[in-house]
């Protein structure tokens, strides 16, 4: 006899092949995933590889052209009343009231989900206190820096205590000691508030702190897993070698060391067990022909290159 799944068996998103057009243009090919409860699971891709779109879908923003998007076992086609109590939303850009206090700010949100009052007093101050916000409560938010309003943002949407926070390049425009903070605050709350977070970034970084990483790339979800087994999918170090003609040094290396390498933006990547070794080796094999070369243990902007063969900051990405 199979066991009847709890409600906390079930996923906290579940997503089947998810698909948006606008006009002739697939904004998102058949993006298929889940997120548990607790996790932070990050979508990292360039401009323009359907993050954005994806983070429209599952906020409630706009309904997809295809698939299904279930969230904590609602179907968000037809159930989205009761997805969105449960919903924290962060936009990219700022959604406070400047004027206002940060207080106000909160305030003002705790009515739109109808609380009142003494509950929603308390909720705001406690909200407050656990972003380290309490001594700023009475500031305008305009007052606040870039990290501080940031925070703010997040405070604001935490009001009615969301089981599920949806960001959309949440840490834009901080400094990286910011961004840091930030990032602490959002693990704060998976471990003490279970709460389930799902952010787009093209930020290595940032998504190198994620539980689980998508890496989106012309509107396709091109790979997924956690970042230390996604970067270990990459053979070694990564050496990248500057030369005046990189298509030709290729060619030579190929035929010396038997390696393929990729030229990306005028460079040539390749994977190598002992990246040192490999560089002086070259170096040697060709004097004059390298202008310069680096080499380090792969990021998660290396596992991107070697899936898509383009840079995340590429123009043509």
């Amino acid at each position: 006899m199979t066991k009847a799944r709890t409600d906390m068996d079930i996923p906290a998103v579940e997503v089947e092949g998810l698909r948006h057009t606008y006009g002739a243009r697939e904004a998102l090919a058949g993006v298929t995933f889940s997120a548990m409860r607790g996790e932070i699971f990050g979508f990292l891709g360039p401009n323009g590889g359907g993050k954005t779109t994806l983070f429209k879908i599952l906020s409630t923003l706009m309904p997809p052209t295809g698939g299904s998007v279930r969230v904590f076992g609602h179907d968000l086609a037809h159930e989205s009343q009761a997805v969105r109590p449960r919903l924290g939303v962060v936009f990219q850009h700022p959604s406070l009231d400047p004027q206002l206090t940060v207080t106000e700010n909160l305030m003002h949100h705790g009515h739109l989900y109808g609380l009142w009052g003494r509950a929603l007093h308390s909720r705001t101050r406690a909200t407050l206190d656990q972003l380290g916000l309490g001594d700023r409560a009475s500031d305008p938010v305009k007052t606040l820096s870039g990290g501080l309003q940031r925070r703010a943002e997040l405070a604001k949407v935490l009001v009615h205590r969301p089981e599920l926070l949806v960001m959309d390049e949440p840490s834009t425009g901080l400094d990286p000691g910011a961004r840091q903070d930030f990032n602490t605050v959002l693990r704060r709350l998976r471990e003490q508030e279970n709460v389930t977070i799902l952010l787009t970034t093209h930020l290595i970084d940032e998504a190198e702190q994620c539980d689980r990483v998508g890496v989106l790339h012309q509107g396709r979800l091109v790979a997924m897993g956690d970042p230390d087994t996604l970067k270990g999918s990459v053979g070694g170090d990564v050496v990248v070698i500057w030369a005046d003609n990189p298509e030709d040094m290729g060619v030579k290396m190929r035929e010396r060391f038997g390696c393929e390498a990729s030229v990306i933006d005028g460079a040539l990547h390749v994977e190598h067990p002992c990246g040192h070794e490999f560089v002086r080796e070259v170096v040697d094999a060709f004097p004059g022909a390298v202008k310069s070369a680096t080499f380090g243990r792969p990021t998660l902007e290396d596992v991107f290159i070697r899936l898509t063969g383009r840079r995340l900051w590429s123009h043509n990405a």
